[in-house]
């Protein structure tokens, strides 16, 4: 007894001491009475650097879509002001807004390297593309007018902009200035007209006549407005509202889109009725009377070719009685009309052309069309329009993903091993032309490093990325719902779910790159290993253990007054009928009194599988019910080739399993682990009424999500649970508001509700000293619960080959108990040298063929690979076990058990996610927390080497994708289609220049089209316009300066010179701030004198060029 009041002093003592002797504590001073062994440290803070490097996926929420048809470049705009542009596949790059606003238009100066986006902010930007990382040149703010749509003819400088109070401005694109010319709308409509006309809603000019520019007005009215006489030549009006509206190349007829699903075609010069009226989706009534109104068309393209009909591509206007079709895309072309279903609503579509003049035939050969949540190329070329195989990594949210985890450095036979049995996935019917879009080079690969991302999503699949040198490729996609029983509507569905839906969804993936063992853990609290294979296999029982993990009770509490929650709760939750004590396992399904017991979430198969070369199905255990409750869904796990155990846990108890021998070991509540040790002296018995609360929806990773914690006070133990609509006092510590984690958090956890359930959270397995008078490391799995725990179970395996088949596995606690503040993350082991020991691993081999009697004598031979980077470990040698928890991390030595490091990492806050990473030849520990802070510490004395203040707002997606992996290298969901890479390391930050990718390629500008003899003979061709004459000062005047307001932007000369500036101060404040970096200025100086010297040389080349072209017309270039 007075050895667990002693015990209970240290740990207040340890709590409560002042920051002061944390830093004295941190700084050698060992509170064990012996010095232990120094340990040179290589990692200084000039290692780390924290920057973005590349974003993947799809565009989230996408707005606007252009292409560059000489750059074969495709630009792509968002609602949250992010723009995305893509060239060959593996070119890609990412750039945003400063402002957040939505982009509403795009329009590429054409084989210039430049871009100018429309927001809804009603400003326009200059984008500079000819550099690596695009910057803005030029933006321009718009005061009185609300900006609707904006036209840049080819090779010309002068951009109209149409407003939403119908009047026409023109801007300079290379000064950004407002030229005084302007098309009012009073001018351009009839005089006897009494209503406004709308928003300006399409600008183009006449392909044969630049000087004639076709308006297109809201309401239906339509302008064509003669620039050089400043009036309209003819007015076109229809009584629908009209989409938009596009030209036939020679100039003498265009057509036009409407709100009541017709198409409208003109002939230039018959103002009065339009030629042509089509209906494409209306049903043609037999008496002659008009069609029936269908959906809006809300866009129209009209691409002629030379050697057959035009195409008059569109999308919407499918008719009203169509309910439940899918968003469609047709495309007629002659007597044909074919309609293209999409999966998602369309948000924007272009015909991508062989010439960028639209005077010329333009042999249409694709359509891009941008969807809600894809991107779909259609082959024009080809008879049944088949679609082009998408290269870019744009389906990571082909189902929401749950967790995300990311491994770099692997066994460099990995992912050639992937790829080859992931090509056998491969869909079929694919155009068989190369994917057209194809501008910009790839970047220098620095890193040569095999990368890995493995995603696990909401139905079930988990998906294997290549990520090496900043890229993202799918390399393989396992289904792990192929093992259950699928229910086909939801009346079949059995009453045994847990999760209204994705019952499959993947929780928590563990996996080991050298043997290839895949575990998951899934949301209906089921757990399956997977061996990979490059054979097919059919298995015809799937092997499956059901794991009762029973959390116990002694006395009932009746409810008082509680509502029940819509869902079974968890254990432990007070509930309206009394639940008997159970202490044995029962063997029937349900109870005496009827409750559901004994019985699995989700129904193994009992039919013979098929499995398919890849990762196929070793075992299948899942928990069960117990006495009515439903099992809790599982916190941490951790599987071990070399020892054949996988081990879980949850707010229960702790499982572990052979998988080879297919048997449980052990499964104890998290209370019993401690037999007599247990520092809270709990008693096991019936918890409070205070239910555990469980979290969100797997699946709702979308903004906006809060999710209430767990027991433990922090989102990383109760990881993603079950969706229960909960009353708000069970989110004592989510600030709603802003979606974002609490920052006042208490530290301690004193409350006997919350001792009453512990949950495991955090596991290892590891060959290393279990007890304090161990003289040499045996195999051990380390545990680590909610409230800051850390216990050591002892493992007893039996000799290789096949007596391991046939000795079972022991078991048993160790009595050594290790405390820290706050539930544990992360442990890991470092050896006598301070590099870290890697868990034992078995080398993958093929098990589906059959073995020779030698390679069995080797087998039986063989013994798990324990890899240490030091030599095989003397008696004397000593290891350190490194532990963080959301509060602190500590390294303590073993086999004494002595803390000689201990580092409080946040007070305030809680870490989310704490990794021990290599880098730089050294090793580190690397942390995020809540509060958006990214911190890194050395090894083992737990030196801050950086602490960055990241992300100003933390949700749950963040929390549950965030992870660190070596090299530097961390990634999380930054939306739900996207994902963010990082990296940490001050070399890569160097580096990324020259491994990013080229947008510009410098490629000279096509032909313009033969005129031929006659056409320049009579005068048939196109008639050019000298606009500098008209929209120039000299002529046109100056604009009025309150119209809108010129921003010089970043991406300038000024820009360069600012942020380099910038820079040198912010180093040397760092540099004043810390004495280790005092020596290396001169070499930062030196760097940014050649930065500004090269940005000197760019804006000459630049301001060169633009002397070059100024005066010249564009039958010139």
């Amino acid at each position: 007894m007075r050895k667990f009041n002693i015990r209970k002093v240290l740990d207040g003592l340890t709590a409560g001491s002042s920051s002061a002797s944390q830093q004295q504590q941190q700084q050698q001073q060992h509170p064990s009475g012996t010095r232990e062994p120094e340990i040179q440290e290589t990692l200084q803070s000039e290692h780390f650097q924290l920057c973005k490097t590349v974003r993947h996926g799809f565009p989230y929420q996408p707005s606007a879509l252009a292409f560059d048809p000489v750059q074969k470049i495709l630009a792509v705009g968002t609602q949250t002001g992010a723009l995305r542009l893509f060239g060959r596949p593996g070119v890609e790059c990412y750039c945003q807004h400063d402002s957040g606003a939505a982009v509403i238009q795009l329009q590429f100066l054409i084989n210039e390297g430049a871009l100018v986006s429309a927001l809804a902010d009603d400003t326009l930007h200059l984008w500079n593309l000819r550099q690596k990382r695009p910057a803005i040149l030029h933006s321009l703010k718009f005061c009185r007018e609300r900006v609707t749509f904006c036209h840049l003819p080819f090779q010309s400088k002068w951009l109209y902009v149409g407003t939403e109070r119908g009047n026409i401005h023109i801007v300079n694109v290379e000064s950004f200035t407002l030229s005084g010319y302007v098309i009012m709308w009073n001018k351009a409509i009839e005089l006897s007209s009494k209503s406004h006309p709308g928003p300006v809603v399409h600008i183009s000019d006449n392909p044969m006549d630049e000087g004639k520019l076709l308006i297109g007005f809201e309401s239906g009215t339509v302008v064509l407005w003669d620039l050089k006489s400043k009036k309209a030549d003819y007015r076109y009006t229809y009584d629908e509202a009209i989409h938009s509206v596009a030209w036939h190349h020679e100039g003498k007829q265009f057509i036009c889109s409407h709100s009541d699903g017709t198409l409208t075609i003109w002939n230039v010069r018959s103002p009065t009725k339009p030629v042509q009226t089509i209906t494409p989706h209306g049903k043609q009534l037999k008496d002659g009377k008009k069609p029936e109104p269908c959906k809006p068309i809300l866009k129209v393209e009209f691409k002629t070719t030379r050697s057959g009909e035009p195409f008059i591509i569109l999308s919407g206007g499918l008719s009203y009685d169509t309910v439940g079709r899918r968003p469609c895309l047709t495309v007629m072309h002659g007597k044909s009309t074919a309609v293209l279903e999409m999966d998602y609503s369309i948000v924007d579509f272009l015909t991508l052309c062989e010439t960028p003049y639209p005077n010329d035939f333009q042999e249409p050969y694709a359509v891009v069309v941008l969807l809600e949540k894809d991107l779909v190329l259609i082959d024009l070329a080809q008879n049944g329009y088949p679609i082009f195989e998408n290269p870019y990594p744009l389906s990571i949210h082909e189902s929401p993903v749950t967790c995300c985890e990311y491994f770099a450095d692997c066994p460099v036979d990995l992912i050639p091993a992937l790829y080859s049995v992931g090509a056998r996935q491969k869909r079929q019917g694919y155009s068989k032309k190369e994917w057209p879009i194809n501008g910009g080079n790839w970047g220098l690969g620095a890193q040569s490093y095999p990368e890995i991302i493995i995603t696990g999503h909401a139905d079930g699949s988990v998906k294997f990325w290549d990520a090496s040198a900043i890229t993202l490729q799918v390399l393989y996609k396992l289904k792990t719902s192929k093992v259950f029983e699928k229910s086909r509507n939801k009346d079949d569905r059995p009453n045994t779910d847990i999760v209204d839906e994705d019952p499959y969804a993947i929780q928590i993936i563990s996996w080991c790159p050298e043997s290839r063992m895949l575990c998951i853990a899934g949301v209906s609290a089921h757990v399956i290993i997977y061996r990979f294979s490059k054979q097919e296999v059919i298995t015809e029982v799937i092997p499956m253990l059901e794991v009762r993990l029973l959390y116990e009770i002694n006395d009932v509490e009746s409810p008082e007054g509680e509502q029940p929650p819509p869902l079974p709760t968890p254990v432990g939750g007070s509930n309206p009928q009394p639940i008997p004590p159970q202490s044995h396992p029962s063997t029937s399904s349900s109870s005496s009194d009827g409750l559901r017991d004994n019985v699995p979430c989700l129904k193994v198969k009992n039919s013979p599988l098929k499995q398919s070369p890849g990762y196929q199905t070793e075992l299948v255990i899942q928990l069960v019910w117990v006495g009515g409750e439903p099992p809790q869904q599982i916190t941490s796990l951790a599987v071990n080739s070399s020892y054949g155990l996988v081990v879980f846990g949850n707010c229960n108890g702790i499982a572990m399993v052979d998988y080879l021998q297919k048997a449980v070991l052990l499964n104890l509540g998290t209370i019993e682990l401690y037999g007599s040790n247990d520092p809270y002296r709990r008693e096991p018995r019936s918890p409070r009424k205070s239910r555990q609360p469980s979290g969100a929806g797997l699946c709702d990773i979308s903004e906006g999500t809060v999710v209430p914690e767990d027991r433990c006070k922090s989102p990383t133990s109760a990881k993603m649970s079950r969706k229960l609509s909960l009353p708000t006092d069970l989110k004592p510590d989510l600030d709603v508001k802003d979606n974002s984690f609490s920052r006042s958090r208490s530290s301690s956890v004193t409350s006997i509700d919350k001792e009453s359930r512990e949950a495991i959270s955090a596991l290892h397995f590891c060959e290393t000293f279990t007890r304090k008078a161990d003289s040499s490391p045996s195999p051990c799995l380390w545990v680590g619960t909610t409230l800051g725990t850390v216990l050591v179970i002892a493992l007893n395996l039996p000799p290789g080959g096949e007596q391991r088949l046939l000795q079972p596995v022991i078991v048993s606690p160790s009595g050594t108990i290790l405390r820290l503040k706050g539930a544990i993350l992360r442990m890991a082991f470092l050896d006598t040298t301070g590099c870290l020991v890697p868990p034992a691993y078995e080398p993958w081999r093929e098990h589906n063929v059959p073995e020779e009697k030698d390679e069995k004598e080797k087998l039986k031979k063989r013994r798990p690979v324990s890899v240490s980077p030091s030599s095989s470990q003397e008696i004397s040698e000593n290891q350190y076990a490194v532990i963080c928890s959301e509060k602190q991390a500590k390294v303590i030595s073993l086999p004494t058990q002595n803390c000689v490091y201990k580092q409080n990492i946040t007070e305030t806050s809680f870490v989310l996610r704490g990794d021990i990473v290599a880098l730089s030849n050294s090793i580190c520990l690397a942390c995020f927390c809540a509060n958006g802070h990214i911190m890194t510490f050395s090894l083992p004395s737990l030196r801050p080497l950086l602490d960055v203040y990241y992300l100003p707002l933390t949700n749950m997606r963040i929390a549950r994708t965030f992870c660190f992996t070596n090299n530097g290298q961390a990634l999380y969901l930054v939306s739900p289609t996207e994902i963010q890479r990082l990296t940490y390391s001050q070399e890569t930050c160097e580096n990324l220049q020259e491994m990013l990718g080229e947008l510009f390629t410098p490629l000279e500008t096509p032909e313009a089209p033969n005129r031929g003899f006659f056409k320049g003979l009579f005068g048939g061709g196109a008639q050019s316009l000298d606009r500098e004459e008209l929209f120039g000062e000299s002529s046109s005047g100056k604009a009025s300066r309150s119209l809108a307001q010129h921003i010089p932007g970043p991406g300038g000369i000024e820009g360069v010179k600012g942020a380099a500036s910038g820079v040198v101060g912010e180093l040397a404040r760092a540099r004043l701030a810390l004495d280790e970096r005092g020596q290396k200025l001169s070499d930062l100086e030196e760097r940014t004198a050649a930065m500004l010297s090269s940005a000197d040389s760019f804006s000459k080349h630049a301001h060169e060029m633009m002397l070059k072209y100024k005066d010249k017309k564009w039958y010139q270039f």
